[in-house]
């Protein structure tokens, strides 16, 4: 048997390949140096700078020959000596550096206080961003990069980022739309408010909502221990995806599937083992600093809107509402243990439109993650009608897009605390409304007789 041989078989690259790699290497290097532009400009980027002084704390007292806030005295012999006061990154010092960006001064009792409360293994994830500024002005020491340099490289991540999960959503949600549709919908995928919104607060939401739809292709592909690894990437932020991470384990405990928890167990066992090797009394502070920002929640949850719009209320109706939901989830839960692979994402969709309302904190900069659910509704909505679709698209495209930001001018020149509240609430509960809307069409896919005659009329 002959075999053939590579070398003759090389071909190098068409004139046409090698210019659609030039254009995608100057078009990257242009949307990097936008974001350049726009880390220098736009205020904003608090909750990368959370982390980021997270990972120089760490550094500068573990890496460095000084570290922590160094207090210096006599002592009777004459020789000085240095105290050193350890500061973590889960501290208060950490938290008012974010401040002074947010309010210009440290919070008030009643604001957010912006603690960091990610695990350390996640904190260290930013050590490359932390680092990068230090590399650029050791090759250019005229440069004088900063904060902003790593700001705008993570921006630059996020909206690739933002891209390919308007790409996998459309994946998790069979359907492919039309050229036009398509790269329209990856348009808004960038450019709608809470995207935009996420982009500017540099909320870790955008890299969480990739995540989750990681999880969802690797459990349809029956990579259990990728999605075993990737479920523990989420398991932090949970008011963003609580309700996603209890169903994704009660599909993988029903379904028996423990593999999942067994790529689960080792990575985390991997990532607390170099963790604790890095700052092994990191735990305590990081339990602190959660049960901190649960404390912080009250002044910022579905209770508390409702309560500013309903004073005088004596029912608890936030409350109520939330058991509603979280029982919802769970029977929804319970029934796509079993069901098929679509109704499994809608399950998913509605557990991330349910979770800012069960009264965890709500911050409009997670709601990137109802990028899945928006995809989804308008798939089943292309599918469920032939008639007048493009114009039910439409409108639920528009509709997306443009309300948000007509809610939020509303509150730019005055203050507005109705319209601030508004954004905060409407956009889950259209989602769930959403999702309920279109849940018999996920269910009974085939066509109903009605819509048959329809057609032929």
């Amino acid at each position: 048997m002959a075999f053939k041989d590579i070398r003759k078989s090389r071909k190098w690259l068409s004139a046409q390949e090698i210019r659609i790699i030039v254009l995608l290497v100057i078009l990257l290097a242009g949307l990097l140096a936008a974001n350049v532009y726009a880390a220098q400009v736009l205020p904003g980027g608090e909750w990368l700078y959370l982390r980021w002084s997270g990972v120089r704390t760490f550094l500068s007292q573990y890496l460095e020959s000084g570290s922590g806030v160094k207090y210096g005295r006599l002592m009777p012999e004459g020789a000085p000596t240095a105290l050193v006061t350890q500061v973590s990154p889960y501290s208060a010092a950490v938290a008012r550096q974010v401040q002074q960006i947010v309010y210009n001064r440290n919070a008030f009792a009643n604001e957010y206080r912006y603690v960091l409360n990610d695990p350390f293994y996640v904190v260290l994830l930013y050590t490359p961003l932390v680092l990068f500024p230090d590399l650029v002005n050791w090759l250019v020491p005229t440069a004088a990069a900063s904060f902003a340099v790593a700001r705008a490289v993570w921006m630059f991540l996020a909206e690739i980022a933002l891209i390919f999960s308007i790409i996998f959503a459309f994946s998790v949600s069979e359907w492919q739309p039309p050229r036009g549709l398509y790269f329209l919908l990856i348009g808004f995928g960038l450019f709608n408010f809470f995207s935009l919104n996420a982009l500017i607060t540099a909320s870790p939401a955008i890299f969480l909502t990739i995540l989750y739809l990681g999880i969802l292709l690797a459990l349809r592909a029956f990579s259990d221990e990728l999605a075993g690894a990737l479920l523990l990437l989420v398991a932090y932020q949970w008011e963003v995806g609580v309700l996603f991470f209890v169903f994704i384990l009660i599909f993988v405990i029903a379904n028996r599937r423990w593999n999942v928890l067994m790529g689960f167990g080792m990575t985390l066992i991997i990532l607390l083992i170099i963790s604790f090797l890095s700052n092994p009394g990191w735990g305590l502070p990081y339990i602190r600093a959660v049960i901190s920002n649960l404390m912080q929640g009250v002044n910022l949850n579905l209770n508390h809107i409702l309560s500013t719009w309903l004073p005088g209320s004596r029912l608890p109706i936030a409350r109520l509402f939330s058991i509603l939901l979280i029982a919802a989830v769970l029977v929804e839960a319970f029934a796509s243990v079993n069901a098929h692979f679509r109704r499994v994402v809608w399950t998913a969709s509605l557990a991330l439109s349910a979770t800012p309302l069960v009264g965890l904190a709500m911050f409009p900069s997670n709601y990137v993650v109802l990028l899945l659910p928006f995809i989804l509704i308008l798939g089943l909505v292309w599918e469920r009608w032939d008639r007048w679709r493009a114009l039910r698209i439409s409108v639920i495209f528009l509709a997306m897009l443009v309300a948000p930001f007509a809610i939020y001018l509303k509150t730019v020149h005055v203050y507005a605390p109705f319209y601030t509240d508004l954004l905060t609430v409407l956009p889950p509960l259209a989602a769930v409304i959403g999702l309920y809307w279109m849940r018999w069409w996920v269910l009974h896919s085939p066509r109903v007789w009605a819509d048959q005659i329809g057609i032929r009329r």
